[in-house]
């Protein structure tokens, strides 16, 4: 690679350094970072990632330094030879699954093997029995198997009842014939089916004697295990580049007629009696949908660092960038002031500082209810009784299967949809905010934040498009109040519902109040605030109720109506999970008063800031009173954006990111922005190997080309 000549290298940044800079930030704050890290992924969980980290910066294959260089083929060519990498790292240090999880979150990106570590592992897990465990599992868990999860089609994403891939059984010799009719029915965007995968769990509508009983999960082998080509009848290959997530083969697969014998149906909740032809249905529809749900809690839970990433690297480069001079400086003060003084600076990114820990403690009570919840279902996971064609209702995807009131997997689910539609969302734009706020640099690859957006994007639309959720999450609120209204007309109060889930006791809680009215302290009492946004759920529940129900209006014309509902919920739960959190024993332990004090500023951003945003409705439910929502605008946030502008790049600093996840030269710890930026463009980039011959007479496109061969080899 080229060098700089010696007089490049001593040239330094114009005033004052980097370094100078964030140690200045770092000294204006009390807040302990080291504890509050702690307190947010615990010491074992850092010391964890500093092992891994180690193992993973001292082996070549995980080089960062040509990440941003290469083009797709290359990109895939050295993820395939990390994931082979991290996989014999796993098994040479026997790391646990925590540890394995880890390693992918230090390496940032996506590799072949994936959705094999995810979803397909996942499926396998929990919806097979104790016999498919044995025959799929123990191989796919050893690599022998490596596997997907084919659900989307080229015709049907978000709608899994319109799956167009079918599964019928054959009687005669006990098989299910696998096929795809139309072209649309092909599968796609399947992560690692394009070239890494040898089995698929496919997910296909089941057929019975003519009779189509929904879509349902198969175990589907589609290449060969010695040769890796396709097998016969099976069309499958990488559907090519997209906006991001490149150094993923995600895939497409048609099958043609493919049989594959009855244990390949995964059976754990519903399944073929082999000797009747009958079918054999779920204790619970739900139950089938346990891996989705996991997802969505997971992909909650990840919103939070996701987010804190784009927000680490805006703050500290805002910190070193100077520009312009503040218009009400001393005449005498000569130095262009740091972008992060400017106040629509931290109007755009300490809102989102706040979310991302508003995300991150959400996301660890999203994963806890997940726990109880499964754990809870798997004391009730016996198989129902096999029931007549006559009286047998094909499942459904949806929460409109789920029970309505204090059903708590149906809350969970909810729950799972509506907050991973919120903090999805709120990740994806929040990194673009984060992105502009870095001004021209930002668009830079070396930013790191770019990449990272492009990567996440596609978690806005998986494991269900963010605004289809909505609309799940809003069925859910109407068949709860439904249960609330029906249940207080039969017996004249509110207690006829026994073990009321959260949605339940605030839908009542607001029935009770609402002849009254309601005057929440928004602006001086945390748990008001807190109330208000309950009262603002429970107000637009019942909206959508006498729209639906009384009014008669077409579902149709109240999906904007529901997308708001949804939204509603998820801010909500968020709010009430943040102040839950500070509430929290566990905090108040290990937290200094100084830094509980400025975590609380964070929650208090959080709700009014997002109460400002959304003040039409809070007016609308009389959460609150004009008076109040102009406060919040004029005095309360910008009160707390001043407050917590000291504190912002310990704050940052607290996730723990280090330089070599983040590949950002601008979120560098040490504040060496410029520097870096120019060793990468100048001294990295192989582009700077060739000499161009640029006239056109000339055939010759390069006069000089040294570049490297850069691939990745194990």
């Amino acid at each position: 690679m080229p060098t700089n000549p010696d007089w490049v290298k001593a040239l330094k940044p114009s005033g004052r350094q980097g370094s100078q800079c964030l140690e200045l930030e770092r000294a204006k704050s009390n807040v302990d970072v080291d504890k509050l890290a702690s307190h947010l992924f615990t010491d074992d969980a850092l010391q964890r990632q500093a092992n891994i980290l180690n193992i993973l910066t001292s082996d070549p294959v995980f080089d960062k330094s040509q990440n941003y260089f290469r083009g797709r083929n290359e990109r895939i060519e050295a993820s395939l030879a990390r994931g082979k990498r991290l996989r014999q790292l796993e098994v040479k240090h026997k790391w646990s699954k925590e540890e394995f999880n880890c390693a992918n979150e230090l390496i940032s990106e996506p590799t072949p093997y994936g959705l094999h570590a995810s979803m397909f592992l996942v499926t396998l897990r929990e919806q097979g029995t104790p016999e498919q465990h044995e025959k799929f599992l123990r191989k796919a868990e050893n690599y022998e198997y490596v596997g997907c999860y084919a659900q989307t089609e080229l015709g049907h994403g978000s709608n899994v009842r319109g799956l167009e891939t079918t599964a019928t059984w054959n009687p005669e010799d006990k098989t299910f014939t696998l096929h795809s009719p139309h072209l649309t029915a092909s599968k796609w965007w399947i992560g690692s089916l394009g070239k890494a995968a040898n089995h698929a769990v496919v997910m296909a509508q089941l057929i019975l004697d003519g009779k189509n009983y929904g879509p349902h999960p198969f175990v589907v082998q589609i290449r060969d295990l010695k040769t890796h080509e396709p097998l016969e009848n099976v069309h499958v290959g990488d559907i090519g580049p997209k906006f991001g997530y490149n150094t993923m083969d995600n895939g497409f697969l048609l099958l043609n007629r493919v049989k594959i014998p009855h244990i390949n149906m995964l059976a754990r909740f519903s399944s073929v009696d082999p000797n009747t032809s009958k079918y054999v249905r779920p204790s619970n529809p739900s139950l089938v949908y346990g891996t989705l749900t996991w997802v969505r809690s997971t992909i909650v839970l990840k919103s939070g660092s996701t987010l804190a990433r784009g927000v680490t690297i805006a703050i500290r480069y805002c910190a070193v960038r100077r520009q312009f001079k503040d218009r009400d400086a001393p005449e005498e003060e000569e130095r262009e002031n740091q972008v992060l003084n400017y106040t629509m600076v931290q109007q755009r990114l300490l809102p989102l500082l706040a979310a991302s820990y508003a995300l991150h403690f959400t996301g660890r009570g999203m994963i806890e209810l997940y726990d109880a919840n499964q754990a809870a279902m798997n004391k009730k996971a016996d198989v129902g009784k096999a029931s007549e064609d006559s009286n047998t209702t094909p499942r459904s995807a949806g929460a409109e299967e789920l029970n309505p009131g204090s059903d708590l997997l149906a809350d969970l689910h909810s729950t799972s949809c509506a907050l991973k539609a919120y903090a999805s969302t709120t990740a994806g734009e929040g990194l673009e905010a984060c992105r502009r706020a870095c001004g021209g640099h930002g668009y830079s690859s070396f930013s790191g934040i770019g990449s990272w957006y492009a990567d996440y994007l596609p978690t806005l639309t998986w494991e269900g498009d963010n605004y289809m959720l909505t609309q799940q999450v809003s069925r859910y609120l109407l068949k709860t109040a439904r249960a609330v209204l029906k249940n207080s007309t039969k017996t004249g109060n509110f207690n006829a519902i026994n073990s009321d889930n959260d949605t339940t006791a605030l839908l009542k809680a607001y029935k009770r109040r609402a002849d009254v009215g309601a005057a929440f302290d928004v602006i001086g009492d945390d748990s008001e605030l807190v109330a208000a946004y309950a009262w603002r759920v429970a107000h637009l529940t019942f909206e959508a109720h006498r729209h639906r129900d009384i009014e008669k209006r077409s579902w149709n014309s109240l999906l904007v109506d529901f997308w708001r509902l949804s939204t509603a919920h998820a801010q909500y739960m968020v709010v009430k999970n943040f102040h839950q959190a500070l509430e929290s024993d566990s905090l108040k332990s290990s937290l200094s008063q100084e830094t509980q004090t400025v975590l609380h500023a964070l929650f208090r951003l959080y709700a009014l800031h997002t109460l400002e945003r959304e003040s039409s409705e809070f007016f609308q439910s009389a959460a609150c009173t004009i008076r109040q929502i102009q406060l919040a605008r004029t005095n309360a946030v910008p009160a707390l954006l001043e407050e917590i502008r000291p504190h912002a790049v310990r704050l940052v600093d607290a996730w723990k990111f280090s330089d070599w996840q983040l590949d950002s030269s601008l979120g560098r710890h040490d504040g060496g922005v410029y520097e870096d930026m120019f060793r990468r463009a100048s001294e990295d980039n192989p582009l700077n190997n060739v000499v161009f011959d640029p006239y056109p007479d000339s055939n010759v496109l390069f006069k000089k080309d040294n570049r490297d061969d850069l691939r990745s080899k194990l």
